[in-house]
């Protein structure tokens, strides 16, 4: 991504939601990243985000809403190379993932709150493909995310970007 969202504020500043900042980190190699925008809601449970990003996510952004709990991780480095065979963009994990190490290497753009060993549970429940809000903002799909050391923005609106 060569805009930054700095740019993009200044210049679409109309058009955009900004994500408060609420403490998101960087865990992947890549730091800046775009896309269409892609949902999962779960709460210390991980085997829907693992489906998602199972399929093809060329041009895609996952973000995944954990209701901001810092006590398990939803992403480790197994399924963060899954979406990266997959593809994917991006994640942005409202919650912890883990194996921060091995995140760091894989040239896919990661943000979440935090780290944590522990793995989320395995019960399969959560919705996906719905509107999250965290951050002040709301995720819709199909909308676009911009992600980079500044912060995060959405825009229903692509916006002409070199990446």
């Amino acid at each position: 991504m060569k805009m930054k969202t700095t740019d993009i504020c200044d210049e679409y500043t109309n058009d955009i939601q900004i994500a408060e900042p609420i403490g998101f980190k960087d865990y992947g190699k890549k730091r800046a990243f775009y896309g269409k925008i892609l949902t999962v809601k779960c709460f210390e449970n991980n085997p829907l985000v693992r489906e998602v990003l199972s399929q093809d996510g060329t041009g895609n952004v996952l973000v995944i809403d954990g209701g901001g709990s810092l006590k398990c991780a939803l992403l480790g480095d197994m399924i963060a190379e899954m979406a990266l065979s997959n593809n994917w963009r991006g994640l942005i994990v409202y919650a912890c993932v883990r194996d921060s190490v091995a995140l760091s290497q894989l040239n896919i753009g990661i943000k979440a709150l935090n780290t944590n060993p522990l793995k989320s549970r395995k019960e399969f429940i959560g919705d996906k493909d719905i509107t999250v809000q965290f951050a002040g903002i709301d995720f819709i799909p199909g909308e676009y995310v911009y992600c980079d050391e500044d912060g995060i923005i959405v825009s229903n609106k692509l916006f002409a970007l070199d990446n």
